[in-house]
């Protein structure tokens, strides 16, 4: 697992494992704000599985690039939406490009006909480690 870890560069946090100079929690949180819009900062804390005080920092970071906005959410005067601003949008779409070439590579490199276990295996692994 560990030789995994390393193979696949996730062992380095300030860049993802498809090669792009940002922090992965960035790239997280990118990804999820593309996908489903606005969100509220405590459920993008709840989805990327950080404290709220770690995403709010994240946020604050995102903020910072140019990528994403807060705004007051509606009909709760202590919720707090985040959502990216369209230079979030395309670095959203060039990490998703970025991340989908490299997993394509790497998925070339499998034999054809042991693709579908290997992908098999990775659902096993991701709901072993998601079980509490």
């Amino acid at each position: 697992m560990a030789r995994f870890v390393r193979a696949f560069g996730l062992h380095q946090p300030d860049r993802t494992p498809c090669g792009q100079p940002i922090p992965v929690s960035e790239a997280h949180a990118l990804g999820e704000l593309a996908r489903d819009g606005a969100l509220r900062q405590s459920e993008l804390a709840h989805r990327l599985r950080l404290e709220k005080s770690t995403t709010s920092r994240l946020v604050t970071q995102l903020i910072n690039r140019g990528w994403a906005e807060r705004t007051p959410a509606p009909g709760d005067g202590r919720g707090v939406l985040v959502q990216l601003t369209p230079a979030g949008v395309d670095a959203a779409g060039r990490l998703a490009a970025a991340r989908a070439a490299r997993f394509s590579a790497v998925l070339d490199r499998v034999p054809q006909g042991e693709r579908a276990s290997v992908l098999r295996a990775l659902t096993i692994l991701t709901e072993a480690v998601d079980d509490p």
